[in-house]
């Protein structure tokens, strides 16, 4: 056993529909936001220069000391710190070096990549000429080798001072301690205290000139390139892909809000759903769509359910549209007294209305503008009725009964000499025209 539908519980699929519906109903703007989308990313696509890209690969290696502060993770392998090494690369300092190499020439933005795993920078550079981009991207490797070099030879060189200076008081301290060993006596505590200072601090002096040799002997090697720029063949940009994809979704976006715009702003009925959606009103036929053998039966049913009394009132909208239907009237049935307005009263006997609605040719403001004017009058409207071609006519709806004779109803009551006209006869809201003569 199915249980009902919670009404609490949002109805995701129908929300998404409801989001759908003005994209179906407005698909001519979307297309042609979407078509004019994708020609401006064309458009721009043709107007930007070509610009080319040129790549330098340069092997980086450590130089002096190995630094405690570099640690080798899962991408970073090396004892190197590549990530710290290629914003080095695109310092301002480098750029000068470059700048420099080329005498002076304006330079474009450089790009420095770091592969995982590797110790490896590559530096690109892109600009509008083939011959520029290699020569920019070869200058920014030698300007950032030249500046690591630098870097480390001072910083060698500092060490190399601080060494120094440190074994100069080492021998100083060693050379005071061995003056006063020969003042103390052998075999004294003191003599044996400076003597063991002594060995330390040959110890210390030794370690120190260790120290300082290999300072002056390290081989200062900052990198190497191991792939130089050439010249590119063909340019890296503008991309097809990326301005036709970024004007088409562009295009979308605005479609899809333009699309919306449209269809609140606009208030004309197009269909049956659009009554419903933009009046409130129930509709109870739609006549745009032809064929149906069972409409003008179910029509007749569903206006006397709805109606409250005897009494409807039929208003068309627009009010020639009886005259501006090119088919026939469909005629329809219905047990009610059916009036047209055309009598001033009416607007004060009928018991409710219905609304006749010719699709593209009214408004949901007229609709509603009709809706306030009878509620005026406390007429209620039970519905409306979407038309296009055929305008349904509503006529008498005779009973069958059994034979009586004449003799019979006047005897019994029922045949009267005088009976009110609005109890008699359907009265139909138009003159019935025929195909092919004026109304």
């Amino acid at each position: 056993m199915s249980l009902p539908p919670d009404p609490q519980v949002p109805r995701t699929g129908a929300q998404l529909g409801e989001h759908l519906a003005p994209l179906r109903r407005r698909w001519a703007v979307l297309v042609g936001c979407v078509v004019a989308g994708g020609a401006a990313g064309l458009a721009l696509l043709w107007l930007t220069p070509a610009s080319y890209t040129a790549t330098t690969q340069v092997l980086v290696m450590p130089v002096g000391t190995q630094e405690p502060g570099n640690q080798v993770t899962n991408r970073q392998r090396e004892a190197l710190n590549l990530d710290t090494e290629a914003q080095v690369a695109q310092s301002t300092v480098v750029a000068t070096r470059a700048a420099m190499a080329l005498r002076g020439a304006e330079l474009e933005e450089v790009e420095v990549s770091v592969p995982p795993n590797s110790a490896v920078l590559w530096i690109a550079v892109t600009a509008a000429e083939p011959a520029a981009a290699a020569a920019q991207s070869h200058a920014y490797a030698e300007a950032y080798l030249a500046h690591r070099r630098h870097n480390a030879l001072t910083a060698m060189a500092e060490q190399q001072r601080t060494v120094l200076a440190k074994l100069k008081h080492v021998n100083s301290a060693i050379e005071l301690t061995i003056k006063r060993l020969h003042t103390l006596p052998r075999g004294s505590a003191e003599h044996a205290i400076a003597a063991q200072r002594q060995n330390v601090l040959n110890r210390q002096a030794a370690n120190l000139a260790l120290k300082y040799d290999e300072l002056r002997t390290v081989a200062v090697t900052p990198g190497a390139i191991i792939s130089k720029a050439e010249p590119p063949t063909e340019p890296s940009g503008p991309v097809l892909p990326l301005h036709l994809g970024t004007g088409l979704m562009a295009g979308l976006l605005a479609g899809t809000a333009a699309a919306h715009a449209r269809d609140r702003l606009d208030t004309r009925l197009r269909t049956a759903a659009d009554i419903e959606r933009l009046t409130g009103l129930p509709v109870l036929a739609d006549l745009s769509r032809p064929g149906e053998h069972e409409l003008p039966h179910d029509l007749a049913g569903a206006v006397v359910a709805a109606c409250p009394g005897n009494r409807l009132l039929v208003k068309a909208l627009p009010a020639h549209l009886y005259v501006s239907s090119p088919a026939e009237p469909l005629a329809v049935g219905a047990p009610l007294t059916v009036l047209d307005g055309s009598d001033v009263r009416d607007l004060s006997r009928a018991d409710a209305a219905l609304l006749l609605v010719g699709l593209r040719r009214v408004t949901s403001t007229e609709v509603a503008a009709t809706v306030r004017r009878l509620a005026r009058h406390d007429v209620p409207v039970i519905g409306a009725v979407a038309a296009t071609d055929a305008v349904p006519s509503f006529v008498p709806y005779i009973e069958a009964r059994p034979h009586t004779s004449l003799g019979k109803l006047v005897a019994t009551g029922e045949l009267q000499v005088s009976v009110p006209a609005e109890g008699t006869r359907m009265q139909a809201p138009h003159r019935t025209r025929r195909r092919g003569k004026p109304a």
